[in-house]
């Protein structure tokens, strides 16, 4: 389950956070997750709940942002809405479609006292 390394590294991210600007408690942390991503949402919640227990981020809200798939279409050279990777473009069934947005998992807030 690599969502369990992903959520590592969010904690550590807020543990660096923290070193540069300290804070003694973190209330919320949202993630903004592409839905092209291979992330699951729910795997994530999961891990958070186990990983941040006995860290910085213990008792934090975790808030996950589902940010569609976006791709550029060669073809009809127009940006397109993309429900999975590699699917052809539909407007022109292109199958060269260049995935431009919905794949990437990233700390998008941070809210501490």
């Amino acid at each position: 389950m690599h969502e369990m390394s992903l959520i590592e590294s969010v904690i550590e991210l807020v543990e660096e956070e923290r070193r540069k600007q300290p804070f003694s408690r973190v209330r919320l942390i949202r993630l903004a997750v592409g839905e092209l991503g291979c992330v699951e949402p729910e795997a994530l919640r999961f891990c958070f709940d186990a990983i941040a227990h006995g860290t910085i981020a213990d008792g934090a809200l975790l808030e996950i942002e589902i940010v569609a798939g976006e791709g550029w279409c060669p073809g009809c050279r127009q940006t397109v809405s993309l429900a999975e990777r590699f699917a052809e473009c539909p407007l022109c069934a292109n199958a060269m479609v260049q995935i431009s947005a919905g794949q990437d998992l990233r700390l998008a807030e941070l809210e501490v006292e």
